[in-house]
């Protein structure tokens, strides 16, 4: 491995993590351009909220994609005490944002109690399906299309159980022809002395095939023992081919707990990585997991928000490559975001769902964060805006977030960025605990009535028509323009209770064209693609060329 390189002086490194923003001089300026985000959720006809007693101080999850077949990206809401509600997009292209709500296909007993949701394709039909957290009864819910779905968790002989669910991920293992299943637990609430330290255990559901071919998932393997887990993600961390599970637990409620990282080997039986396999011990507050691969090495980084500091780890680069031996660092690329940078509240900040995008399309990865108290938590800050950490060409990370236009008054839980007028410029959507959904359209450097571009920027959806996971989870997309390579996975957890599918972005900066590669799930390397900047492509295994998608 090559160590990571960091071109910055410890003049700019105490600068940047100074006290919050009580004055403009004392926060480092992003050299990189600042996106305008316009708040539209109310005008864009979305009105829901997460709410509920303590089982819904966390959760209240996104899930984005697309359900009717017109690649736009819909939207579903955790409600907790709330009903659960889906939205079909019906922006128009480069304009105002516009959703419609629609029926989830839930009666009122399945549609409360909801924390979080994922969507994947269980079946193999490339329809999205979308499994659903819930206090209570899990679901899988089968994609009919139009935005219709059926609760299947009969069909796939899959028991939802009973448990306090707040995280999930899956993944294909080798040899198998449908989705690998990770079910994470919160508080054991029937356990005696419950929360403290009655941690539930996590559960993972391998498939099976009935005699027609399809799925089933009737037996659940115990990952034991689990410690409160509020973020899962299945991550081929060292190269191997094997994604293993990583997991970020709350320190909050477990006893002698620790983040977890478990072998999950084809064919056997799961095995967590312990102290003589390298692994560190660490005890956070670990509420959420983003991943991306800052420095193109082939081994990713992780954020891992927290309350208080967060946490960005790389492998160890004087460490051997097979072993999970991780440095922190957060602090040198300056984005601890351990404090609110705006207001007058010095208290340290609890952070939620965060996500690698590329927010001003610079070529550059930036990282969101939802913040928010947990209910009125006196030792924490109450006012506590989300983060919008804009990377630098420097390598280091700088808050935008009020200059952005994001920093409001709310409670941030779960979230997701996404392109929802598909006119290139990645938006913004947060669920905030007892308050509307925060929905911002991205103006780039214009205004709502005259959005300006940033920069150039493309969109890559992956399929493998006919065959097993057809949409390519565990694939990595690379993209080079002139002599620079991003990458990014296609991934099915991380995040706080929010998954999306669909599209993956990339900014271009200055660059008119890009060469696309894709590493599909097996390690084959596809031949390189050559696609023009500011365009939706679709990338078939085995094509000669890309497709071109235009928006209607």
């Amino acid at each position: 491995m090559k160590p990571f390189s960091l071109s910055v002086s410890g003049a700019l490194l105490s600068v940047s993590l100074a006290a919050p923003a009580l004055a403009d001089d004392t926060r480092q300026v992003s050299v990189a351009p600042v996106p305008s985000f316009v708040e539209e959720a109310s005008a864009a006809g979305i009105e829901h909220s997460y709410d509920g007693a303590w089982e819904f101080f966390v959760g209240g999850g996104t899930a984005i994609f697309d359900c009717d077949g017109d690649r736009k990206p819909d939207l579903f809401f955790a409600g907790g005490k709330n009903p659960a509600q889906l939205f079909r997009n019906e922006s128009r292209v480069a304009g105002a944002l516009k959703f419609t709500a629609v029926e989830t296909g839930l009666n009122e007993k399945q549609a409360t109690g909801v924390l979080g949701a994922y969507p994947l394709d269980i079946n193999n039909d490339d329809i999205l399906d979308l499994v659903v957290l819930r206090l209570g009864e899990n679901l899988i819910l089968e994609g009919k299309g139009a935005c219709t779905f059926e609760v299947a968790n009969r069909a796939l002989g899959f028991d939802g159980g009973r448990e306090w669910s707040t995280s999930f991920s899956a993944t294909y293992e080798a040899g198998l022809d449908y989705p690998t299943l990770a079910f994470g637990n919160y508080v054991d609430r029937s356990a005696p002395g419950s929360p403290w330290g009655t941690c539930h255990d996590n559960f993972l559901f391998r498939p099976e095939k009935a005699e027609d071919g399809s799925p089933l998932y009737a037996e659940a393997t115990r990952l034991s023992p689990g410690y409160c887990s509020l973020s899962m993600l299945f991550t081929d961390w060292n190269r191997s081919g094997e994604p293993a599970l990583r997991i970020s637990n709350d320190r909050q409620y477990y006893r002698g707990g620790e983040e977890q990282l478990w072998a999950i080997a084809p064919g056997r039986p799961p095995r967590p990585y312990r102290k003589s396999d390298g692994w560190q011990h660490l005890k956070i507050w670990g509420m959420g997991i983003a991943s991306i691969d800052l420095d193109v090495d082939g081994f990713p980084e992780y954020a891992l928000t927290s309350m208080g500091d967060t946490k960005l780890q790389k492998l160890d680069p004087e460490s051997d490559e097979t072993v999970p031996v991780y440095q922190d660092i957060a602090f040198d690329l300056g984005v601890t975001a351990h404090r609110p940078y705006a207001g007058e509240d010095l208290k340290p900040s609890t952070g939620w769902h965060s996500e690698f995008q590329d927010v001003n399309n610079d070529g550059l990865w930036d990282l969101f964060i939802a913040k928010g108290n947990v209910e009125a938590m006196p030792d924490f800050a109450a006012y506590d805006p989300d983060n919008l950490l804009l990377g630098q060409w420097d390598g280091r990370f700088v808050e935008t977030g009020d200059t952005a236009g994001i920093a409001l008054n709310r409670r941030g839980r779960g979230a997701g960025l996404a392109d929802f007028n598909a006119d290139g410029l990645v938006d913004l959507v947060v669920v905030n605990r007892s308050g509307p959904v925060s929905l911002f359209r991205n103006t780039g450097q214009g205004t709502a009535e005259e959005p300006k571009q940033l920069g150039n920027w493309l969109a890559v959806d992956v399929r493998q028509p006919g065959k097993p996971n057809s949409r390519a989870v565990g694939a990595k997309i690379s993209v080079k323009t002139g002599n620079r390579t991003v990458v990014k996975d296609i991934q099915v957890g991380a995040g706080h209770a929010s998954g999306q599918m669909g599209f993956v972005h990339f900014g271009l900066g200055v660059a008119e064209r890009a060469n696309v590669r894709i590493k599909w799930p097996d390690g084959d390397w596809s031949h390189g693609y050559r696609v023009f900047a500011n365009g939706h492509v679709i990338i078939e295994r085995g094509t000669e060329k890309a497709k071109l998608w235009y928006p209607e």
